[in-house]
């Protein structure tokens, strides 16, 4: 089983770059997009044999996630359920017969962490919407969770001490997801230490072309699922976006 994801910075741009040329090359059992930036109606894209989510944020050309699956889901959801509003379209879960997929888009502190109260509190509403989803069935979670958890997940870590992404309590709620919905960053159960693997870079200065990046985008799974991981991918080689897909593949 394979399932992708991708912060694809609008995803009429994207398409407009190869999107459906990399979406057919993957192969996806599952595509979780975020950043689509888009309202019902504003694109036409509807791959044969995948059932579609999509999540809009209330602001036109702003956030929204979306979820293709070749597998019906057997029940969806928008938002972190009782715990928060989720007018910025941030979080998709659907739930299949072996586990929970969730396709998630943290917000970002912005400059000067201007936004870290609102980013802790969707911290809190995801861990609590994680811990009642696990008491069923297994978890796995995707997206750009707009962190790079330790200094080897971006290339000038102490330049960025305390810079939205990389400040010591987005670092710390990362942690405590982890640790106490006991989560397995699949990449590092991997690659626990491969430098140089990062999933976004900024469009200045050259950066992707440097591979001056930041691994931000995630798929964590519960710790029950751990037995059935089979590899974490990375897809720098794929453009059309300030990020790149991140992929994940296991037998259920």
């Amino acid at each position: 089983m394979r399932l992708i994801s991708w912060n694809v910075n609008g995803l009429r741009a994207s398409l407009g770059k190869g999107f459906n040329e990399a979406f057919l090359a993957l192969d996806a059992d599952f595509f979780c997009l975020q950043e689509t930036k888009i309202q019902p109606g504003q694109v036409d894209f509807s791959p044969a044999g995948y059932a579609q989510l999509w999540h809009y944020a209330e602001k036109k050309g702003y956030s929204g996630t979306a979820i293709f699956a070749k597998e019906k889901p057997l029940s969806v959801q928008f938002g972190p359920g009782l715990h928060m509003e989720d007018h910025e379209g941030r979080l998709i879960t659907a739930e299949f017969q072996g586990f929970y997929l969730l396709c998630c888009y943290t917000p970002n502190a912005q400059p000067e962490l201007k936004r870290l109260g609102f980013r802790l509190e969707w911290e809190a509403a995801l861990q609590k919407h994680i811990a009642d989803l696990q008491a069923r069935k297994p978890v796995l979670l995707c997206g750009d969770l707009n962190v790079a958890h330790q200094e080897i997940d971006l290339t000038h870590p102490k330049a960025n001490r305390g810079n939205p992404g990389f400040s010591d309590e987005e670092r710390a709620a990362f942690t405590g997801l982890l640790k106490e919905q006991t989560l397995v960053d699949s990449y590092r159960h991997f690659y626990p230490d491969r430098s140089g693997a990062y999933s976004w870079w900024s469009y200045r200065m050259n950066a992707r072309e440097k591979n001056v990046g930041w691994r931000i985008d995630y798929f964590l799974c519960s710790e029950a699922l751990r037995g059935s991981l089979r590899d974490a991918l990375i897809y720098p080689q794929i453009f059309g976006s300030d990020h790149c897909p991140v992929g994940l593949e296991l037998s259920l």
